[in-house]
C-alpha cells in the first residue's frame, strides 16, 4: 500500500478543485471529515490571504493502516479482497505534496519517495518512519504522565505521529505546508470504486504473485483490488523503485481526469459515492475550510496537474554500517530545496512587468543521456527560451555563466537547478545564460528525480501515458 496517499486524498482534493454547482453545494456535508490539528496556526494571516511562501502546499499522506480513522480494524472479507494481510507498520508509505501557485489555477504535484533518507528528531533515518517514532514516543510520555484512557493515549500520540511527518517534510524540502490529508486502505478501497475505476497503459504485460499483479499490455481500466496491485507491485519492475513511482503518478493522474470529469462532477450518485468515501477515511488538518478552498480552485481543469519527483542522489544507497544490506534512497537536501522552490515560477521583474526572454544554451559534461535536454526543459518551465543542448569535456562540478547584464537572471538560473556555481563570462553571448552540467548535478532534471527519469514522458493529468 504505497499510494494511499495519492490515490485517496486525491479524491478529495480533486472533487474540490471541479467546483461545479452540484459539487460545491454537497461539499457541505463534508463537515464530518475527521479532522487534526496538524497544522499549526498562524496568527499573522487571516482567512483567504495567499500563503507568504508563494504558494499554497497540501501534503497527502497514505499511511500503512488496516484500521479506519477510529481505530476499529478493517472488516476481513475487505483484507481479503484487497490481497493484503491484517497487520500493519506505522510507515507513511506515501508522501506526495500539491503546489498550488499564488494566482494562478496551475497544480504541481511532486512525490517523496518513501525510503528518502533523512535527518529527523531521534536520528536519521527513512522519512516514513517519523511517523512511527513520534506516535511511540507520544504514546509512552502520555502514559509515564499518568494518563490511563486509552483513546486519549491513541488520539495523543496520532496526533505527533502526523505532526512528525508533516515537520520531516517541511525539513526536506523547505516547504510550509498549509494543509494535510491522510488516508489508509479503507479510502483506496471505497475512493477508488466510487469514481468507476481509473484509465491505465502499460508497455508490456506483467504478473506478480505478492502484490496480485495480473495485467495485460495496453490501456484498460482499473479498480478496487487491482488497482491496488496495480500501484503495489514492485518484483518484475524494471529499473528501480522508481518505476513504481511512476506507476503511482500516472494512476493518479487517471484518477485526477476521472474525478474532474463531467461523468463523476454531474453525476449525483458518482459524487455522493465520492463524499460518503472521504467521510468515512479521510482525516484533515483542523483549520482546512473546504467550501473556501473551492472557491480559490474553482476552474482547474483535469489537465491542469503536472506530476514530478524529487531529485535523487542514489537509489541503492547503503546507509548503515551494521547491516551493509539495508538500502535507503539518498537525497540532497539542497537539491529538493531548489526543487521544490521553482515548481512556483519564474517571479516577475521589480517593476512588475514580465522579465525580458532570456535564451539558455546547456551542455551536459557527465555520462547521463538526455539530461541537458531535460534540463531545458525544466528551464523552459519557468520561462527561458531553450537554447542549444548537447554534451561538452567532463568536468566533476556544475556551472551556471552570463555576462554582466544577466547576473540576476544568471543566479536565478543557477537557484532553480539546486544552488550551483556561477560565473560571469564576456565570452557568453549577449542574451544568453550557458549551463554546464557536471557529473555530480543532482538537480531538478537528474535522471530519477525532479521530473521524468531517464527522459520517459513526463505524467500530466491530460493524456495517459503508458509505463512499465
Amino acid at each position: 500500500m504505497h499510494v494511499l496517499g495519492k490515490i485517496a486524498v486525491a479524491g478529495l482534493a480533486l472533487v474540490v478543485f471541479g467546483g461545479t454547482a452540484y459539487g460545491y453545494a454537497n461539499l457541505h456535508s463534508l463537515d464530518e471529515v475527521s479532522r487534526d490539528s496538524v497544522i499549526d496556526a498562524d496568527p499573522g494571516t487571516k482567512p483567504g490571504e495567499q500563503p507568504a511562501d508563494g504558494s499554497l502546499d497540501i501534503l497527502l499522506v497514505g499511511r500503512d493502516s488496516r484500521a479506519d480513522q477510529q481505530g476499529n480494524p478493517l472488516p476481513p472479507d475487505v483484507l481479503r479482497e484487497l490481497r493484503v494481510g491484517a497487520n500493519g507498520d506505522d510507515l507513511t508509505d506515501t508522501l506526495i505534496v500539491l503546489r498550488i501557485p499564488n494566482g494562478t489555477k496551475e497544480v504541481k504535484a511532486f512525490s517523496i519517495p518513501r525510503d528518502s533518507y533523512v535527518s529527523m528528531p531521534g536520528g536519521n533515518g527513512k522519512i516514513n518512519a517519523a511517523f512511527g517514532r513520534a506516535k511511540a514516543a507520544e504514546a509512552r510520555r502520555l502514559r509515564e504522565a499518568g494518563e490511563t484512557d486509552k483513546a486519549k493515549i491513541d488520539q495523543g500520540a496520532l496526533t505527533a505521529g502526523r505532526r512528525a511527518t508533516r515537520q520531516a517534510v517541511e525539513d526536506l524540502t523547505g516547504v510550509k505546508i498549509d494543509h494535510f490529508a491522510e488516508v489508509n486502505l479503507l479510502s483506496f478501497y471505497e475512493i477508488s470504486k466510487a469514481v468507476g475505476g481509473v484509465d491505465v497503459c502499460l508497455k508490456e504485460a506483467t504478473k506478480d504473485k505478492n502484490s496480485g499483479a495480473d495485467f495485460p499490455a495496453g490501456e484498460q481500466r482499473i479498480s478496487g483490488a487491482d488497482a491496488l496491485a496495480f500501484v503495489r507491485q514492485r518484483d518484475g519492475l524494471p529499473g528501480t523503485d522508481l518505476a513504481r513511482v511512476r506507476r503511482q503518478q500516472v494512476f493518479l493522474a487517471g484518477l485526477a481526469r476521472q474525478v474532474l470529469s463531467a461523468g463523476t462532477l454531474t453525476d449525483p450518485g458518482k459524487l455522493s459515492d465520492l463524499i460518503d468515501a472521504v467521510k468515512r477515511s479521510v482525516v484533515l488538518d483542523a483549520s482546512w475550510n473546504l467550501l473556501d478552498f473551492v472557491a480559490q480552485m474553482r476552474g482547474v481543469s483535469g489537465g491542469g496537474i503536472q506530476f514530478a519527483t524529487i531529485p535523487v542522489v542514489n537509489v541503492d544507497y547503503r546507509y548503515s554500517k551494521s547491516d551493509p544490506r539495508a538500502t535507503a534512497v539518498q537525497v540532497d537536501p539542497a537539491a529538493v530545496k531548489a526543487f521544490a522552490a521553482s515548481l512556483i515560477g519564474t517571479p516577475p521583474a521589480p517593476s512588475g512587468k514580465p522579465a525580458a526572454p532570456v535564451t539558455v544554451d546547456v551542455a551536459n559534461a557527465g555520462p547521463k543521456e538526455g539530461l541537458a535536454a531535460r534540463v531545458a526543459g525544466v528551464l523552459k518551465d519557468k520561462g527561458f527560451t531553450p537554447g542549444s543542448t548537447g554534451n561538452t569535456a567532463g568536468r566533476r562540478t556544475s556551472v551556471v555563466r552570463f555576462g554582466p547584464d544577466l547576473a540576476e537572471r544568471g543566479a536565478e538560473v543557477a537557484k532553480l537547478l539546486g544552488g550551483l556555481a556561477t560565473q560571469e563570462s564576456a565570452a557568453v553571448p549577449a542574451g544568453h545564460i550557458e549551463v554546464v552540467l557536471g557529473t555530480v548535478y543532482s538537480g531538478p532534471g537528474a535522471t530519477g528525480g525532479g521530473g521524468a527519469p531517464g527522459g520517459d514522458e513526463t505524467i500530466t493529468s491530460s493524456g495517459v501515458v503508458c509505463v512499465y
